[in-house]
């Protein structure tokens, strides 16, 4: 990914709204703006915001059937952004440990040094 389209990415599912409507077409296939906007608890403009959002970040996509337009999730997409995520929390769990590794270390030799000067 570049960094154009990980800002679109992170940009699009930091919104608690868009990840909203987003769950929604995860667990429903391909829906209309209007079938979506009448479980969630904001307008069919604010729906169809969301939806452009989304597939601007390529998390979506629409397809014409009949007079509707509906809408789907893109699996490959929310499949890199998940992979994309655990590599970002893996990355972050290794730093944390060792971060404790330090302290760790830090505290032991602390204490070391606090018994030599007690004695």
């Amino acid at each position: 990914m570049t960094a154009r389209t990980d800002d679109e990415l992170w940009s699009a599912i930091a919104d608690p709204s868009r990840r909203q409507v987003l769950d929604l077409l995860v667990s429903n296939g391909g829906v209309s703006a209007s079938w979506l906007a009448g479980r969630v608890p904001f307008s069919r403009q604010a729906v169809s915001k969301h939806l452009v959002v989304l597939e601007r970040a390529g998390l979506i996509s629409r397809r014409k059937q009949g007079r509707e337009v509906l809408y789907q999730v893109d699996a490959d997409r929310l499949d890199q952004a998940a992979r994309v995520m655990a590599e970002l929390a893996a990355q972050w769990d290794r730093r944390l440990a060792a971060v404790k590794r330090l302290a760790e270390t830090a505290h032991a030799e602390n204490r070391k040094t606090g018994d030599r000067d007690d004695g």
